[in-house]
């Protein structure tokens, strides 16, 4: 079947000047070089970024000046490892200093993160940034045998459908344009899951993109069920870790190839499988990744000039680099996340541990929340710990609440309890949703 869809979608992001298409054909350039060559052009797009932040960005005016990383308006990239690591502390603490002086000249918006280590934090991203990271998504997307325009189906959050029933007109617009389904991971009742079964039966997806956590729930239905389901040429695996026997759910469920995304809010997609198991390769044209002797990953976005993120650290790990593996692109081994759990209800619902991140952390924290935990003590009970960045905002607590009970009932309890701090386990590992039903 013809695909009329693309020719109008890249004619309409010629005619309205979007740079998506620019980011496309930088990216085909980019994968036709070397190694080398590769590396080269990083380097260049790093220096850019590096004169930038310290001619706009009076944070990184100072700290740039201290590592002699700017010496006679020049870069020294040998330094480059010298500049502080990036935490989220710092962020928020320095957040009005971060910002770039050119600022109102940039079409920015204010983005939030619920947080993969339950730190919740604002940031500012821009149109360019936005432009690359959809540029990202549609290249990967082709790699994998997914063109744009060509059907396909997300499984994904969103707490508008959850709480006024919709995702909005221009969102309804834009999914047709893309050929795009939209089905919401935050609700994952029977009834829902029995639906979007039906869905992807009837529309033969191409791709079929989801939550981690929601996909393994819709897998252990199938599975259960033994139904059989349509399979899509492949399945991308996102906002979580994906581990081997949740791949082999999926697996099992779909009969197709399952493939994992790295990327969280602050930075955007940075990698992505082609292959199953064999890592993940690097958007190195718009990012800059290292991974310390600790595993610590650290990433710099070189396409946000609104407040660019230099060796940020992301709050995952990783074994390292693979350079056997023969991509130009660097290879990372892996991404080891945060642990999550899946909540469930009396009569068998599962809530996935996004829906609690998003409205703790995102959707209803106007800064009030420093640090986060939402422990599931019963199928009725839910209790939400909070270290506070600035003083209690009652309203939104009530909308947290109600949007608790949403999903898990009318009757379910939900505590808050304010504490100073909320430790990792003896392994160093953080859990922001932990379920204690058995």
């Amino acid at each position: 079947m013809m695909n009329w869809r693309k020719p109008i979608i890249y004619g309409l992001l010629y005619l309205s000047r979007n740079k998506i298409h620019r980011y496309l054909k930088e990216i085909k350039k980019v994968e036709k070089l070397s190694k080398g060559e590769i590396k080269e052009y990083q380097e260049t797009k790093l220096k850019k970024l590096l004169l930038h932040a310290y001619k706009n960005i009076p944070y990184y005016n100072k700290i740039l000046n201290e590592a002699s990383v700017i010496e006679n308006g020049e870069v020294n990239l040998d330094n480059f490892q010298k500049i502080p690591i990036l935490s989220r502390e710092l962020l928020t603490k320095e957040f009005d200093n971060l910002k770039s002086k050119d600022l109102k000249n940039r079409k920015w918006f204010l983005n939030h993160s619920g947080g993969s280590t339950g730190k919740p934090v604002a940031f500012i991203q821009d149109k360019e940034y936005w432009d690359s990271n959809v540029a990202n998504k549609i290249y990967y997307a082709f790699l994998n045998g997914k063109n744009i325009g060509e059907k396909e189906v997300k499984l994904w959050g969103s707490d508008k459908d959850i709480l006024q029933g919709t995702i909005g007109f221009r969102a309804k617009i834009q999914n047709f344009l893309y050929n795009r389904i939209f089905l919401n991971s935050f609700n994952m009742e029977e009834d829902k899951i029995k639906s979007y079964i039906q869905i992807l039966n009837k529309e033969k997806p191409k791709l079929l993109w989801g939550y981690v956590n929601s996909l393994e729930i819709l897998s252990d239905y199938i599975n259960t069920e033994n139904l059989k389901v349509y399979s899509p040429k492949v399945i991308f695996s996102a906002a979580g870790t994906l581990t081997n026997d949740v791949r082999d759910k999926i697996k099992k469920a779909f009969n197709t190839k399952v493939v994992n995304i790295y990327g969280t809010r602050e930075i955007g997609d940075v990698a992505f499988e082609i292959e199953e198991n064999r890592g993940l390769m690097v958007m190195d044209y718009s990012h800059k990744l290292e991974v310390e002797k600790n595993g610590r990953i650290l990433i710099t976005t070189l396409n946000n000039y609104s407040m660019p993120l230099i060796r940020y650290d992301i709050g995952d790990i990783s074994s390292g680099f693979d350079s056997k593996i023969d991509y130009r692109f660097s290879v990372l081994k892996n991404v080891i996340g945060r642990k999550t759990s899946i909540f469930k209800t009396k009569n068998g619902k599962n809530i996935p541990p996004e829906y609690f991140i998003h409205m703790v952390g995102v959707a209803f924290n106007t800064g009030f929340i420093k640090k986060f935990q939402v422990i599931q003590k019963k199928f009725d009970e839910v209790l939400i710990k909070i270290v506070l960045g600035d003083k209690k905002d009652i309203k939104q607590l009530r909308n947290i609440e109600n949007s608790i009970k949403k999903v898990m009932g009318a009757n379910c309890k939900v505590k808050f309890e304010f504490v100073n701090e909320i430790k990792s386990t003896k392994n160093g590992k953080y859990f922001y949703t932990v379920s204690e039903i058995k």
